[in-house]
């Protein structure tokens, strides 16, 4: 389970656990039961500031956090984490490779008292899930490798831990489906979920999306969304790793594993176009491809996408996302209505509308990683849980579904996408051999294709 963000290994020997078994690891299902919610699901008692009983019966005012993905991002996250509310420690970590523990403990040496992980709470493997989720936690940090989102988080709502856990929340329809289904289990049961989306919690783009959503700029009849940018890392393989571990550690340019870059990455701004339109689009089509990361070492991953994605009302978005060194890059989004524009970019930052009712932001502009989890540990503190699980497997849905578009070359609706059948986890979580999958290739790639379940209504 190497980190989101996992940037340079330092090359020792990882100490992985047995293999486990696809049917063992892959917890998904199309949708909640009535039987979860009414009788599998009871409610924690809630915290609240004094010391009140926490969900697992602990009576303290500090919360325990553990860490399952101990790479960069992870080790980030754990940091913004502990520097977020006080009476805060790690206690837990875990993460496919051994060195990437070693690494996240050296980095998190500097939080002094906030990190008591003795070794017994340290795990390694395909199963380090399981050993992190059996330590007496408040909230786990879930930073792995998108491909595993689903997995992690079912097992995270089953042991009734809060968690926070990176973008994107899946890879493919069946683990967006999984995420749907834990996300409402959660809800239930009154545990917190946020994900790492950061504009979100942006005083910036919260005060921009409320000045949309009343009318600012009229009737929204369109969008772009831009995110191109130079290369990423890229991890050569080393002669000592299986093709699990190249690909485990390589985990960017896997489809299986990141959900190639308009997933990965530009969920972000894909997002941020879902949030403004207010619900997710009913078709897309699109076209991408590589042309300069064509090396083996850049996996099955496409270097460029184009897509558009049109909307109920008739408006139409369009986005654009590359990674290519030596090219202009963008990271704005537009949303353009009948009566003006809005123009919003991170990198900048800014916030600008233009038309009849102009305006800029000029507020405060805290650091949006800090913030997401200044938030969430103040709701679980007040007894009212965050749950962004549902909007972000929607944000996720919506990038999985132009990457369908732009691999096959077909025009893609909304439910089709959502209920297909495609699932990319491998047949076995194992060290071993793993073929690498083609490169898409559109005219040639099979869309499949789902319907909707049929919902029979009981008699009254």
């Amino acid at each position: 389970m190497p980190d989101m963000n996992d940037e340079e290994s330092n090359g020792a020997t990882s100490r992985p656990s047995g293999g486990v078994s696809r049917r063992d690891f892959l917890l998904t299902s199309a949708a909640i039961s009535a039987s979860a919610i009414a009788g599998g699901c009871v409610a924690p008692e809630k915290r609240v500031e004094g010391g009140a009983v926490l969900g697992t019966g602990r009576r303290t005012d500090k919360l325990r956090v553990g860490l399952i993905g101990c790479g960069g991002r992870g080790t980030g996250a754990a940091k913004d984490c502990l520097n977020a509310s006080p009476n805060m420690e790690v206690v837990a970590r875990g993460d496919l490779f051994g060195d990437r523990l070693d690494a996240c403990r050296l980095s998190l040496a500097e939080m002094g008292d906030k990190v008591d992980v003795i070794e017994d709470r340290c795990f390694v493997g395909f199963d380090a899930y399981t050993g992190v989720l059996s330590v007496d936690l408040d909230l786990v940090i879930l930073a792995t490798p998108p491909g595993f989102r689903p997995i992690h988080l079912r097992a995270a709502v089953e042991a009734g831990k809060h968690v926070f856990m990176e973008k994107p929340v899946a890879v493919d329809p069946v683990g967006v489906r999984s995420v749907i289904t834990s996300s409402q289990i959660a809800s239930v049961k009154g545990q917190a979920i946020v994900a790492g989306t950061q504009r979100r919690h942006d005083p910036g783009y919260l005060e921009t999306m409320k000045r949309i959503h009343d009318g600012a700029i009229g009737e929204l009849v369109a969008a772009q969304c831009y995110w191109n940018q130079g290369g990423l890392w890229v991890k050569d393989r080393q002669p000592e790793w299986s093709d699990m571990e190249w690909q485990c550690r390589n985990w960017l340019y896997f489809t299986w594993l990141s959900g190639d870059h308009i997933v990965e990455q530009h969920v972000h701004n894909i997002d941020v176009i879902n949030w403004a339109m207010g619900s997710p689009p009913v078709k897309a089509v699109g076209l991408g491809g590589r042309q300069v990361r064509t090396d083996p070492k850049y996996g099955n991953v496409f270097d460029h996408f184009a897509v558009i994605y049109e909307y109920e009302n008739g408006a139409r978005c369009f986005h654009t996302s590359r990674q290519m060194p030596n090219c202009s890059g963008d990271n704005t989004s537009y949303i353009i209505g009948n009566k003006g524009t809005c123009a919003i970019n991170p990198w900048t930052p800014s916030c600008v509308i233009d038309g009849e009712s102009p305006w800029r932001y000029e507020g405060e502009t805290p650091n949006m990683y800090q913030v997401e989890h200044n938030e969430l540990f103040a709701s679980i503190r007040s007894g009212q849980p965050m749950n962004d699980g549902i909007w972000m497997a929607n944000s996720t849905m919506m990038a999985i579904m132009g990457r369908m578009a732009a691999y096959t070359g077909e025009t893609i609706t909304w439910e089709k996408a959502l209920y297909s059948p495609e699932d990319l986890t491998p047949a076995e979580y194992a060290f071993g051999d793993i073929a690498v999958g083609p490169v898409a290739m559109p005219g040639e790639t099979e869309f499949l294709p789902g319907e909707a379940p049929m919902l029979i209504e009981s008699g009254g």
